[in-house]
């Protein structure tokens, strides 16, 4: 097309004229008849042939519309008939735009045919629903071998091995460790960003160049303004490139340490020792692996940062010098002014950093320890006391989140501030020197202030992401630094040397090395193969510390411990791991039928497999939570026994089974499967005593007898005291013991403390602020006051904005924490029961981080890029309009590009969320089951399966990172064609359409445009990719909650319960609609202050009627009626607040012995010590220094299980209520503290209602009366001694069945006596 300067026609042949006119003519008749005969081929898509044409036409129809419309304006000619036709033109140019870039014709067709409707019909869905299918983690690529878990962690290991070798040390740096590994990949990295850097000031560089060529149009060539566009565009392609490439290298190399460290810190969890363990709770060591290690691999990121700094710095002042002389001095010092500014207010940030996780942490181990125990501060009517406690920390970890935030706000406002600071120190000062201010060197200098912006902006980022990570760093550095298991306290003698399977002499052993006492001391012992060993002795005399120290968990001061053969071990505690039971059995082993189903049957699980639904690959709940006590007892110990290991170690294997399931165990397990077996068992049952060959009774730490159980009662020095209670119970009715026990109820024991804090990948976008300066050179005097005003101006509105974004975010999620939180406290027990912790913990850490920190900053950012984008094009549009010509188009290309891309990223940012929470879980549960996990000698196995779940985590995040990288690659690409369209356009348009300087501001503005529409999307992605934390917070917020806890309309009396008589009305009891009912019409009373005791097999419902009683289970039929008030309608807190109970499983919280047994502080320092006194306790408090301060660590673990049930009685005691509810109080003490216990009870609560779940026989035995349940129906309910007059009934068969298995037993008392 020529132009011409428009005096009447602009085109001087007819004939030219003539075939453009044909043409556009045939041009629009092939669309259309192709337009026509597509919807007969029954294409989906249209051609791309045509599309590609559609597209260029809309180009040359809006620049003929463009050029036409220029033309009449400036020749004052009026709009002709043609002119209206080109307009109409360019309309359906533009619909034809939009559909060529949707591409899809929209024709959906079907076939007749019967067979194959079908198959093709799924076919077509699948097409046009193939976007909207949920990605699933088996449709993720997996990553290469150099990026997997295994290949990185050996790689770092061989790091650490070189650092130690070097240094000749035993704890190599961690420091020097990351540098090894990491440099040849940072060196690459390093390169690519200083090119970066070099190739991004080319632009501002060429600028007075492209000026000076627009001035000078008439004499230079054209060819030398296509070289110059030619130039912006290869620096523009140059930088593109190098930038995406080391980003993407950046975050692949920070991937690379993430799993290195994932997997180090993982095996020294399963290494470290008792002692480091109680340094280092659960919840700090999950947070070093998700909080600091992320913050170690955000400096990954930001390390190029450092090497672009100078290259930048120097280069901007390189270009200003050959600018502007000496005035570039001027712009260097007023940035290393701005750049100074900094580094008080870093300083003040890396403080508020380490206060803000401190508090975190102090939150999450809380919110860990509250959800652990959640069961036993609902009964208790706990549950108001700590989620004030809750609000409290958090309200800590806001003060400090608001101070950040404000100095974020401060540090913004400085460096939003600065191009403009430094434009006007610099332009002040050549004028004062007299240097000439020209166009083309003002828009340079322009330009390259907002390049060094970048840099200045990056430095507050980079220098508090360096002091974040150093924090990380050491604090993982002393992690792995801590002490692990003694390595050379075990030794291991080949069978065939000794007939000995466990060897102890002169040992002594301590958990707390400061301590002066030891915990064991002059151990003696010796095991022949095959022996069976029982220990006894009173709760806190060593037993399970003696088994300690043949697994090598005790640290050994001094003597030997000698071990021949494998060993298994069953802990006091049951530890299950999540995942079916049949795996729980094997435990990495092969399955062999025979051998799994002869220990199913011995270990008596064979009946709850058909009770479980799908039998023995039942999925077991986190921490067994759906399984009894005594089914995850027995489960473990068929884990145990599977093993067919050497050695067996036994901690209380009876203490959560009925009498008849105990039995079974002892005498098919024990004596049956594994009586070729050593086995060392602990046990207060003393009724197993007499069949082992050899008895330790440990007290304080020693072992005061040993011998066999004759040889034990003749020497008369302590052991009859255990035996006395026992026998006076056999004593007291003819033949009788132990009475059923097991329990639905759930047992706390593992923990998982999840705290996985911000996944927030850092995402590179320049920000670039405006000064919408068009400068008129002449009025110099005006110029500085004004710039300097507008800058002041500005900076002042984005430190309001800051300021206000900051404060409305914070604000927001703190709504939406205390939202979460209270909706999660008002959840009932269920829910608890069926969600994982770390799907909660995850919300109240990671999610709730995103909003703290980044969701406010992220929305904001896409406000003020949207604005940022409008003012340049606006700016651009005054002055060279034409861009819009591209701008569009390239607008929908960039709009179609993020939608197709952003239902991929939420999916595989969905996913990488979702594969992070199993990594923390999994470690949760090892280092809770790492006793467990050494005894088995599994540490291979479980760090094998962190390394799966690793990789399983690294693929969504692989792919997500890469397609991002996808479409900034290509918005870049883009962005740089557009500005070079612009450039072109510049040099082609004939002298005098534009005005030189206007178009020099035009590519001013133009440089950054690319980044510009790039950072739009890309904001609006990140935020779109960061409201999922959003809807995960919401989703926890909306859970159906609890009965209320008060009901002010029907509050009962105070003096409520009176009497305590509790009237079960046909209760009906089901803990899911879907499930079958658990208890079935019970109907009966137990009268006020008297003594029932419920007895019945495992799975009888004994512990749902104690949840029925506290409401932790709403009844599905009946009622329950308390002294004359329905309890199903009152408050639950009313309800829980007059009731006490003791549970199965003893909570203990983290703090002192006081805030243990009164969390509430309604008692005196007297009244804790008599109820001390009263439960045993009393002794042991006064010999610590700090007596009812003395520290109780997480879990109460500094106790032994048997003191943490004392602690739950004092606390009963301390409550005074009516009724007390025992369920299975004192299964984990010995026989005589069982005995004072019982007397305690009976003395303290003669008058209360006491209901009782037991398995020592003797404390039902002395019950009023005895409820028999049998599969959720009362079997029988009557006085003891009118069940045992009825030869027939069940309790009789209980007392016979233990009659018998006692008698051998009883014949020695007896002999004795």
């Amino acid at each position: 097309m020529m132009l011409l300067n428009g005096s009447g026609t602009q085109c001087n042949s007819e004939t030219r004229a003539f075939s453009s006119e044909i043409m556009q003519v045939l041009s629009w008749a092939i669309t259309l008849v192709t337009v026509y005969i597509i919807p007969n081929k029954k294409n989906i898509k249209f051609p791309w042939l045509l599309r590609a044409w559609w597209l260029c036409s809309f180009l040359l129809s809006i620049i003929c519309t463009a050029l036409d419309t220029h033309f009449r304006v400036i020749n004052h000619g009026k709009l002709g008939v043609r002119d209206y036709a080109d307009f109409l033109g360019l309309l359906a140019s533009t619909c034809l735009l939009v559909i060529s870039i949707r591409g899809k014709t929209g024709i959906i067709f079907s076939v007749p045919n019967g067979i194959a409707e079908p198959l093709l019909n799924g076919k077509t869905d699948e097409h046009s629903e193939y976007k909207r299918k949920p990605l699933e983690q088996e449709e993720i690529p997996d990553v290469d071998i150099k990026d997997s878990a295994r290949f990185l962690s050996h790689s770092f290991n061989e790091s650490l091995k070189q650092v130690k070798e070097r240094d000749g040390t035993t704890n190599p740096s961690i420091y020097k460790a990351m540098y090894l590994y990491t440099r040849k990949k940072a060196a690459i990295n390093a390169l690519f960003a200083v090119i970066n850097a070099a190739a991004s000031y080319v632009g501002p560089y060429l600028i007075d160049d492209f000026v000076r060529f627009l001035t000078e149009k008439s004499t230079r060539s054209l060819e030398s303004g296509y070289l110059l566009a030619l130039g912006f565009l290869g620096a523009k392609i140059v930088e593109t490139m190098a930038q995406r490439q080391w980003i993407f290298r950046a975050r692949l190399l920070g991937l690379h340490l993430r799993v290195a460290l994932i997997s180090r810190i993982y095996k020294k969890g399963l290494l470290l020792s008792s002692q480091s363990r109680q340094n280092h709770t659960s919840g700090e060591i999950i947070n070093y692996m998700s909080v600091d290690i992320q913050r170690i691999t955000d400096l990954i990121w930001y390390l190029n940062i450092i090497w672009m700094l100078p290259v930048q710095i120097s280069l901007a002042i390189y270009i200003l010098h050959t600018n502007l002389g000496l005035g570039s001095f001027a712009a260097l010092a007023a940035t290393l002014v701005v750049m100074g500014c900094n580094i008080p207010l870093t300083r003040v940030q890396k403080r508020y950093q380490s206060k803000i996780m401190e508090a975190k942490d102090n939150r999450m181990k809380s919110t860990s320890e509250v959800l652990r125990n959640m069961k036993a501060l609902k009964l208790q009517a706990w549950d108001s006391e700590f989620l004030q406690r809750l609000e409290c920390l958090r309200k800590v970890e806001y003060g400090w989140l608001w101070k950040s935030l404000r100095l974020s706000a401060l540090s913004a406002f400085i460096f939003w501030g600065s191009p403009a600071f430094i434009s006007v120190v610099t332009f002040g000062a050549c004028m004062l020197m007299g240097i000439e201010l020209t166009a083309g060197r003002v828009l340079s200098a322009l330009a390259t202030f907002r390049m060094l912006q970048d840099p200045i902006f990056n430095l507050p980022d980079l220098l508090s992401v360096i002091a974040q990570a150093k924090v990380s760093a050491d604090r993982i550095s002393s992690y792995l630094q801590q002490d692990e298991i003694q390595k050379d306290a075990i030794e291991y003698v080949p069978k065939d040397q000794t007939e000995y399977g466990i060897e102890i002499d002169s040992g002594r052993f301590s958990w707390d090395l400061e301590s002066r006492n030891p915990t064991l001391e002059g151990i003696q012992l010796k095991v022949k193969r095959g022996m069976k060993v029982a220990i006894c002795g009173t709760v806190g005399s060593g037993k399970s510390s003696l088994l300690s120290c043949v697994l090598g968990e005790i640290q050994k001061l001094s003597g030997t411990v000698k071990i021949s053969g494998t060993k298994a071990y069953v802990s006091q505690s049951p530890w299950i791991l999540t995942g079916n039971i049949r795996e729980n059995i094997l435990f990495g082993n092969q399955y062999d039928s025979a051998k799994y189903n002869r220990t199913v049957k011995a270990c008596a699980l064979t009946k709850d497999f058909e009770l479980f639904s799908c039998g023995d690959l039942t999925e077991i709940g986190e921490r067994g939570i759906n399984m009894s006590g005594g089914q995850k007892q027995r489960i473990q110990i068929a884990r145990a026994a599977y093993q067919d290991a050497d050695i067996y170690l036994l901690d209380d294997p009876f203490s959560a089974v009925d009498a008849h399931t105990g039995t079974q165990l002892f005498e098919e397990c024990l004596m049956g499967i594994l009586k070729e077996k050593t086995i060392l068992f602990v046990t207060h049952q003393v009724e197993f005593l007499p069949a082992a060959d050899l008895i330790l009774v440990m007290q304080n730490g020693r072992i005061a007898q040993a011998g066999r159980f004759k040889e034990l009662m003749k020497q008369k020095i302590g052991f009859e005291i255990l035996v006395g209670a026992h026998s006076q119970a056999l004593d007291s009715i003819l033949s009788v013991e132990n009475s059923s026990r097991t329990s639905q109820s759930p047992a706390a024991d593992d923990e998982l403390n999840t705290d996985s804090t911000s996944n927030a990948e850092l995402l590179h976008t320049q920000h670039d602020s405006e000064h919408n300066l068009s400068l008129e050179i002449t009025e110099k005097g005006v110029i500085i006051p004004n710039i300097t005003v507008l800058a002041v101006g500005s900076s002042l509105c984005v430190l309001a904005r800051a300021v206000l974004v900051a404060k409305a975010g914070l604000w927001t999620a703190e709504k939406l924490f205390t939202n979460m939180l209270h909706s999660i406290f008002r959840a009932p027990m269920a829910f608890f029961d069926s969600t994982p912790f770390g799907r909660i913990l995850n919300r109240a850490s990671t999610d709730q981080s995103v909003l703290d920190l980044e969701l406010a900053t992220k929305l904001g950012w896409c406000a003020f890029s949207i604005i940022q984008l409008l003012g340049t094009v606006a700016v651009m549009s005054q002055v060279a309009w034409e861009v819009f010509v591209i701008f569009i188009p390239v607008t929908a290309i960039c709009i179609w590009y993020q939608q197709y891309y952003i239902p991929t990223a939420r999916e595989l940012a969905r996913l990488a969320g979702i594969q992070r929470a199993p990594i923390l879980h999994h470690f949760a549960e090892s280092l809770s089951g790492a006793a467990t996990i050494r005894a088995f000698d599994q540490e291979d196995r479980f760090i094998d399966g962190n390394i799966g779940l690793v990789d399983n985590h690294s693929r969504p995040w692989f792919h997500n990172m890469s397609a991002m990288e996808w479409l900034s690659f290509r918005l870049n690409l883009l962005s740089n064609f557009v500005f070079a369209f612009s450039l072109v356009l510049l040099v082609t348009l004939p002298e005098g359409i534009i005005n030189p300087s206007i178009a020099g501001l035009a590519v001013t503005y133009g440089i950054n445009l690319n980044v510009q529409q790039a950072s739009i999307i890309w904001n609006i992605c990140n935020a779109e990719n960061r409201m999922i934390s959003v809807e995960r917070i919401l989703q926890y917020s909306n859970i159906a909650s609890e009965a209320p806890l008060v009901i002010e309309e029907s509050r009962p009396p105070n003096n409520w319960p009176e009497v305590g008589t509790i009237c079960f009305k046909n209760l009906q009891v089901r803990y899911a609609e879907h499930l079958p009912s658990v208890l079935k019409n019970i109907t009966c009373t137990f009268p006020g202050r008297k003594k029932v005791g419920v007895v019945g097999r495992t799975g009888s419902g004994k512990s749902t009627l104690i949840q029925a009683i506290f409401r932790v289970v709403e009844p599905r039929g009946g009622s329950i009626i308390i002294d004359d008030v329905d309890i199903c309608k009152i408050g639950l807190h009313d309800l829980r607040s007059r009731l006490s109970i003791i549970p199965q499983d003893p909570a203990m919280f983290e703090g002192t012995v006081r805030t243990n047994l009164d969390p509430l502080h309604q008692y005196s320092d007297s009244e804790i010590w008599e109820a001390l006194d009263k439960c045993q306790l009393g002794h042991l408090v006064h010999d610590k220094e700090e007596k009812l301060d003395s520290t109780v660590v997480e879990n109460g673990e500094n106790w032994s299980v048997g003191q943490r049930q004392l602690f739950c009685l004092g606390r009963a005691l301390l409550k005074k209520s009516s009724i007390l509810v025992l369920d299975e109080a004192t299964a984990s003490v010995d026989s005589a503290t069982d005995g004072v216990l019982q007397k305690i009870i009976s003395q303290e609560f003669t008058n209360r209602t006491v209901v009782t779940i037991a398995h020592r026989i003797h404390t039902v035995i002395d019950s009023d009366l005895v409820l028999v349940l049998s599969e959720g129906k009362i079997a029988e309910y009557d006085t003891p001694g009118k069940l045992l007059e009825r030869p027939d009934s069940f309790f009789s068969k209980l007392i016979k069945e233990y009659s018998s298995r006692s008698q051998g037993f009883n014949n020695l008392a007896n002999t004795h006596n």
